[in-house]
């Protein structure tokens, strides 16, 4: 072992256990104890919380308590009586000593931490643990410690302040090196994006940073929206000189609180930085600004016990005018911590970011084109970012335009590039399914061969063989088309970067390779003018239509389809209705929502004709696409035609919102639907109507029972159908102007009812004019004059058989899916199931019960039954005489 001297050693221990060494002599002092063992550090390290020995013990599973009895026991053998100073053990400097050469060799450290002393104790247990206690450490490995080391003690304080001492003397330079990010100076060497459609904005920045006095703004908005865009197109304006005279020249920087804040455990450090960094911009010959993003961090940020919140650091220097900030927040965060701290809040001046339009998304992300074209080395059709655009806004929930467009454009750029170099998923997937099949067939041959194993399993034996032979040929059907498509793609991408020569006049490939020395590869197409090289484009394209047929397996540029893709796996919407034209849907409204509702011919008219005029542009643009109520007995198809209208036009029943209005018959359930106010429980987590609309703007809102709500409640409504919009519990605007709202009621049943029996063929308008008067008494006439009354009539027998027709077919797909079995039925079973849906009132409801009650149960035992007879290929249901049903297989 080598010598090393004592007080070398001690001054080697980590602040933390060199305190325990201190410790440790003076329980020796206490006890009269000769000597200053082991044990008695070991008692005081385990004093310790939060070091390295706490953190490592609480890891092995090491019990804290059972293991300070043990060293108690040891130190009580001990002899004592020593009335001078005791000295330090022989041992206890070997294993000092030993411990310094694991930490400097083994672990990289420059202390002794405590972890490395506990990885020489469990190295060496017959050497430094000859007692007790050694047989208690037998759970601490080692080797996995030794191997593990940091990421075991990583979270212990002396790792924390190890950390801080390390980066302290790796970083060079001021404090603004260390803890900020040069926005001018990543603009000027052309890290920056440009900017597009915030000019207004960024001016309003500039506007502010001019005054006199509260020169410090804070972009607020949405996550997503482009806050921290803002700034560097600030910076942008800054280093091409496209500002006041009095913003020419300074330099913006962005203070990273993480920074900050990593490894600031100790008390005062974070101050100390924060300072420093203040003091460098104050004292900058350069006028300096800071840039804050996510502001909200200031309040709070390395608050430690005694210590101040960086807000409260910032508060004095802003109030002087000696620091120039620029802050970006959300509007939660806003609301959560700058209104509630005035001072904080009048220091700064509000700017407001709001969502960008789908359209103006699209300008922004024309911007940004040529970068992501660089980066994906493909290209990007025009159509792709409209679509983008548009169908992010549409069906991607939760997040903001132009972020969620940008991401999905990025996605689409990526698979696109990928397409071009990697196996087709479809290929892939085959190749996989063959080589399950033949593992599956292998293992049935074995159990075969050794004439065990489950007979049916062996029987399918041959139908094995068929279905490897089928995905064999797919598979080479597949691969076939992959490998036409990248030779017809290859050539299709020579002729395009012929024709970008033409038009620009830049023969780039050529270009590079003469200023590299190199021979130039001579391209096939190089002597062909852009005529001839438009037509070679034009025939490419044809041949590579044909080869693709509609199941493209290699994309080589990005255009809606490959962005509807993105977006499809995204939100599982099928991509055919997301690429459906508006237009040409609603048009087809009608006859879509025909053939899904029966007997409501009235009502499915003048819902397709409110919807038609709306999308065409001609209603009020500031209310909703529409706003219906539909009245008439239960059961005839209200709430099914909101799910038609929701699947139809706006891509599935996700798109609907169903609130039970019977659930607010008392005024103060208001609440509920727009969120709590400030102070009230509930605060900040949104209305169960304005949160589903402000996730889903383009969606159906279906307010079910809607009679039943309590008056005050639907007071609510008259903005919403007027003018679109309705402020939150956070005060903020929702917009309605997308949504469809349709409200269901069972009022005036019995006038409608009898309006039918006296008429069959009486006019659906007539019967909304007679139930007026019934409405009136339950709604306000102002709240009823926003609203399109449509009365649903009780169903004919023949509706109702349509329905059951539409039922049967839907249990005879069930019927082949699972049993490869058709269904026939005769009209028999027909009348028997509307038979009983005459007994109770309940409408085409009650089709679902018999069909679930009487039909179902007694087929699914036939089904049971007959379930090892594979020579069945059709089921044959009917009712005789008694009512009674029966079964034939055939």
């Amino acid at each position: 072992m080598i010598n090393i001297n004592l007080s070398s050693l001690i001054q080697r221990l980590h602040p933390i256990a060199k305190v325990a060494l201190e410790d440790a002599a003076a329980l020796a002092v206490s006890e009269k104890a000769n000597e200053v063992q082991i044990e008695h550090f070991l008692l005081s390290l385990l004093e310790r919380p939060n070091s390295d020995f706490d953190v490592l013990l609480a890891h092995f599973d090491c019990s804290e308590n059972i293991l300070r009895q043990s060293i108690r026991s040891t130190l009580d053998t001990s002899p004592t009586g020593n009335g001078g100073k005791p000295v330090f053990s022989a041992l206890l400097i070997e294993w000092l000593q030993e411990s310094w050469l694991v930490s400097s060799l083994d672990l990289s450290q420059t202390q002794i931490r405590s972890g490395a002393l506990l990885l020489t104790l469990v190295s060496n247990p017959l050497r430094y643990g000859q007692h007790g206690y050694a047989a208690i450490l037998e759970s601490v490995n080692p080797d996995s410690l030794k191997r593990n080391f940091g990421e075991l003690t990583s979270q212990s304080l002396e790792a924390q302040v190890a950390t801080s001492e390390k980066t302290q003397a790796r970083e060079d330079g001021s404090a603004l090196s260390k803890f900020t990010t040069d926005f001018t100076g990543k603009a000027r060497k052309g890290e920056i994006d440009p900017v597009f459609c915030r000019d207004q904005e960024i001016r309003q920045i500039v506007d502010i940073l001019a005054r006199r006095r509260k020169n410090n703004p804070i972009a607020v908005g949405e996550p997503g929206v482009g806050k921290t865009a803002v700034v560097e197109g600030l910076a942008l304006k800054i280093v091409q000189g496209e500002v006041p005279d009095n913003l020419k020249g300074v330099e913006l920087y962005g203070l990273d609180m993480g920074l900050l804040q990593a490894g600031a455990s100790v008390k005062g450090e974070f101050e100390k930085r924060l300072n420093a960094v203040l003091d460098e911009v104050k004292n900058s010959p350069t006028p300096i600004i800071l840039f804050i993003d996510e502001a909200h961090t200031l309040v709070g940020g390395g608050n430690q016990a005694g210590g101040s919140d960086a807000a409260n650091l910032l508060k004095p220097a802003l109030a002087r005018g000696e620091v120039k900030t620029i802050a970006a927040t959300t509007w939660s965060e806003y609301k959560k911590y700058f209104e509630k701290d005035p001072a904080l809040a009048r220091r700064f001046q509000l700017v407001k970011l709001d969502e960008p339009s789908p359209e103006q998304a699209a300008l922004i992300i024309r911007g940004l084109r040529p970068a992501y074209e660089k980066s994906h080395n493909v290209y990007v059709r025009d159509d792709a970012i409209t679509a983008a655009a548009a169908l992010s806004a549409r069906y991607i929930s939760g997040r903001q335009l132009p972020d969620k467009a940008i991401d999905v454009l990025d996605t689409a750029c990526a698979r696109v590039n990928i397409s071009l170099n990697a196996v087709p998923a479809s290929v892939e997937t085959l190749q996989q399914e063959l080589a399950a099949q033949t593992r599956e067939l292998e293992a049935l041959e074995r159990d075969q061969l050794q004439q065990t194993g489950d007979k049916h399993s062996l029987a399918s034996i041959p139908d094995l063989k068929v279905a490897m032979e089928k995905t064999q040929a797919e598979l080479e059907v597949q691969e076939a088309q992959w490998k036409n498509e990248k030779e017809q793609i290859e050539e299709m991408i020579a002729l395009r970067t012929r024709l970008h020569e033409l038009v620009s006049g830049e023969e780039i490939e050529v270009a590079e390779a003469e200023e590299e020395g190199e021979e130039a590869e001579t391209s096939p197409y190089a002597e062909m003018d852009e005529e001839s090289v438009r037509i070679a484009i034009a025939a490419c394209q044809e041949q590579l239509d044909a080869i693709r047929g509609s199941n493209p397996l290699v994309h080589f540029e990005v255009g809606p389809d490959e962005v509807s893709h993105v977006v499809s796996d995204w939100t599982g919407i099928p991509m055919g209705k997301m690429l459906q034209d508006e237009a040409e849907t609603t048009l087809k409204l009608k006859d879509s929502l025909t053939s899904n509702i029966k007997g409501q011919e009235y009502a499915i008219d003048a819902l397709a004709e409110g919807i038609q005029t709306a999308k065409a542009g001609l209603g009020n643009p500031d209310a909703p696409t529409g706003v219906f109520l539909l009245v008439g007995p239960s059961g005839v198809g209200k709430t099914e035609t909101a799910r038609a209208i929701a699947d139809q036009l706006f891509g599935g029943e996700r798109f609907m919102t169903t609130i039970n209005m019977s659930e607010f018959q008392e005024k103060h359930t208001v609440s509920r639907l727009i969120g709590s106010p400030p102070g009230y429980v509930g605060y900040g987590e949104g209305g169960m109507l304005t949160e589903a609309v402000r996730q889903r703007p383009y969606s159906v809102v279906l307010l079910d029972e809607v009679e039943k709500a309590d008056p005050e409640v639907l007071n609510l409504f008259y903005q919403v159908f007027d003018k679109g919009t309705l402020n939150d519990g956070e005060g903020r605007s929702i917009d309605f102007k997308n949504t469809l709202i349709i409200m269901t009621s069972n009022l005036a049943t019995h006038e409608i009812e009898s309006l039918v029996q006296q008429s069959k063929d009486i006019n659906a308008g007539v019967i909304a004019e007679a139930i007026r008067p019934t409405l009136n008494q339950h709604f306000k006439p102002a709240l009823l004059a926003r609203m399109s009354v449509l009365p649903f009539v009780p169903l004919s027998d023949e509706a109702m058989t349509d329905i059951i027709h539409h039922k049967l077919g839907k249990v005879s797909e069930r019927l082949q899916s699972h049993h490869k079995l058709s269904l026939c039925y005769d009209d028999t079973l027909v009348e028997f199931v509307l038979g009983n849906c005459r007994l109770a009132e309940t409408g085409a409801r009650n089709i679902d019960a018999v069909i679930n009650r009487q039909l179902l149960p007694q087929l699914s035992t036939q089904l049971l039954v007959h379930d090892k007879d594979e020579s069945h290929s059709q089921i044959t249901v009917s009712v005789d005489e008694q009512g009674t049903l029966s079964y034939a297989f055939s």
